[in-house]
């Protein structure tokens, strides 16, 4: 599992970069030293934090209204939770504010990776929910 900057954290939080040093300086959110030395957060712990954090509302706090929306979009977040059986996958994505769940072929899961911390991305249309997977720089 890949480990998050605390930029990409807060991205996919929809909180600043500041929110989560916060967090992070007061335990709240455990982080790890990546290769370079820098402060990081591993996915599932992330995934863990962000589950926690919007089942209490404690992301959307802050969110400006929306005026309007287009028609097809697209949530990029952090894979929270994956309940597969014999054919099918059940995906949770927690979007910043946004839980986004999924349901698909579970061999559709299992190609994709998907795992709790794997970075996705929801694409919404209509009442389908399509998760993909973004090229990471």
């Amino acid at each position: 599992m890949p480990n998050y900057r605390i930029s990409e954290a807060a991205v996919l939080l929809g909180v600043s970069d500041d929110t989560v040093r916060r967090w992070a300086d007061s335990g709240r959110l455990p982080t790890v030293r990546d290769d370079a030395g820098r402060q990081a957060i591993e996915a599932t712990e992330l995934a863990r934090f962000a589950s926690e954090a919007s089942s209490s509302n404690e992301l959307a706090l802050g969110r400006a209204p929306i005026a309007g929306e287009s028609a097809r979009n697209r949530f990029p977040g952090i894979v929270t939770r994956v309940l597969r059986d014999g054919v099918m996958a059940q995906v949770e994505l927690q979007c910043g504010p946004y839980r986004v769940v999924s349901l698909m072929s579970r061999e559709a899961a299992d190609e994709l990776g998907l795992e709790p911390g794997v970075l996705a991305v929801g694409a919404v249309k209509a009442t389908n929910v399509v998760v993909e997977l973004p090229v990471r720089r």
